[in-house]
């Protein structure tokens, strides 16, 4: 992988975990995601 794509997904990621970081509690069991969860589906946005 190339500096530019991992400098990338890491913006991705970063960005996903500040917006379901910002997200209350409720907000986040809407779409079915716990609190602890979020940097794993930080990661999945990154890998698909």
């Amino acid at each position: 992988m190339n500096i530019a794509r991992s400098l990338t997904n890491w913006r991705k990621y970063r960005q996903t975990v500040t917006e379901l970081g910002r997200m209350s509690d409720r907000e986040l069991r809407d779409l079915g995601i716990g609190r602890e969860d979020i940097r794993s589906v930080a990661r999945s946005a990154v890998r698909g």
